[in-house]
């Protein structure tokens, strides 16, 4: 239970209603009061959960990686498996699926790393972070717009980060704890 003191803080929201709605986004405007005691009306915006995966190989020195395009912002970047939760899908199973799809890997075992939102104040959608241990070729991947997956030494990946060749949040996160580890 939040405490009174927290409660003098929080912004109440008064209603939400939706402006537009499909799978991939919802856009809504909520009727707020700030904890100062100004109201109006804050745009907000919903998109899917997503799992992102950082799949270690079996000495822990090198992490599955790809380089790929993202049309949205036209930039290139190194990136971890990942994706959108299906519905009744745990982020877990979302992170293993993801991997074999995207890779060909199985885990051995999925780790939780963090759950954080990447634009909070701004949009909802939660990602969730996991590492991946014990990881075992098993198939082609299915997934083929994903870019093409190397096994990039975690040393190399702090130099990534460092460049900015790293701009996914959740591939960030994955990366940043490796490191810190």
């Amino acid at each position: 239970m939040e405490s009174s003191e927290d409660d003098q803080g929080r912004w109440l929201v008064h209603g939400e209603r939706t402006l537009y709605d499909n799978p991939w986004v919802r856009l809504g405007k909520a009727d707020i009061t700030t904890p100062s005691g100004s109201r109006f009306e804050h745009h907000t915006v919903t998109l899917p959960s997503a799992a992102v995966i950082a799949i270690l190989d079996r000495a822990e020195e090198h992490v599955l990686m790809s380089y790929r395009h993202r049309f949205v912002p036209d930039v290139w970047g190194w990136e971890l498996p990942g994706g959108l939760l299906d519905p009744e899908e745990t982020p877990e199973r979302t992170a293993a699926r993801e991997a074999l799809e995207e890779t060909g890997h199985r885990v051995a075992s999925v780790e939780h790393v963090a759950t954080f939102e990447p634009m909070i104040g701004t949009v909802r959608s939660p990602h969730h972070v996991f590492v991946g241990r014990g990881a075992e070729l098993v198939a082609d991947p299915t997934e083929f717009d994903e870019g093409v997956y190397e096994w990039v030494p975690l040393t190399k990946a702090r130099s990534l980060v460092a460049e900015g060749r790293v701009q996914s949040s959740g591939t960030l996160v994955a990366l940043l704890h490796l490191l810190a580890s």
